[in-house]
């Protein structure tokens, strides 16, 4: 987690509670030690951000501070809710826990009668819940994408033959039952879908494809009409 977000988190977690939290439990939450929530919290207090407490007993943000409100109506609240209760449904493990992070900081920052739209539990997302893939991180892969870091993957098309690809990976798909991965694959010369399901092994490798994402995800677009007639998960060897 890069610090901006960390120190962001800190202050919503601070928010949120109703007692003093440790340096400890930040630490666990945001997955860091709590040295760093130490340098985190003087961080905050230096740009006078309202931070009360002590190494060992806990930290509590004093009244009165508050992150800009969030101003959404009630049809825009409903379609909050019902998105975060789509992505609950997917295999991606590290967004469906986003997701219930975003529930909690929503409901802690919205007024009434908003916060009981998202307490109410009167929208819900039904269907097959995807399982998370075997062999590949979604969470490493959107990172690759936000990054523009090329991946090595062994893969195994629908017809069983295995292949070592490395990808440039553009964009992922979320079906009801499976990610697809929509890459610029260095074997073939072109752009490619693939199966997270099917993938067998997959890391990031020490090469970079910056500042090409955005023009090999339009030619990706550009193909939509042009393939038209062809399913959108249909998988290329």
């Amino acid at each position: 987690m890069r610090k901006a977000s960390r120190l962001f988190e800190i202050i919503q977690i601070l928010r949120l509670a109703r007692k003093p939290v440790t340096a400890a439990e930040i630490a666990e939450a945001l997955e860091v030690t709590p040295r760093s929530i130490y340098r985190d919290i003087a961080a905050l207090q230096a740009i006078r951000v309202p931070i009360e407490g002590e190494r060992g007993i806990g930290y509590i943000l004093r009244p009165g501070f508050d992150l800009p409100p969030l101003m959404f109506s009630i049809e825009e609240t409903e379609a909050i809710v019902l998105a975060l209760a789509l992505l609950a449904r997917t295999g991606d493990e590290e967004l469906k826990a986003a997701a219930r992070r975003v529930n909690q900081k929503i409901t802690g920052a919205v007024p009434e009668p908003l916060r009981r739209a998202f307490q109410s539990q009167a929208l819900h997302a039904w269907g097959s819940i995807a399982p998370p893939p075997p062999a590949i991180d979604l969470a490493m892969v959107r990172r690759a994408i936000r990054d523009e870091q090329k991946l090595a993957l062994d893969y195994r098309d629908e017809l069983g033959r295995a292949t070592e690809r490395t990808v440039r990976p553009l964009a992922l798909i979320y079906y009801s039952e499976h990610a697809m991965m929509v890459a610029w694959c260095e074997l073939r010369h072109d752009i490619r879908n693939f199966r997270a399901d099917r993938v067998e092994h997959c890391e990031p490798v020490d090469d970079f494809f910056h500042d090409e994402g955005n023009r090999l995800r339009q030619m990706w677009i550009a193909g939509w009409k042009t393939n038209a007639a062809r399913p959108l998960e249909a998988e290329d060897a």
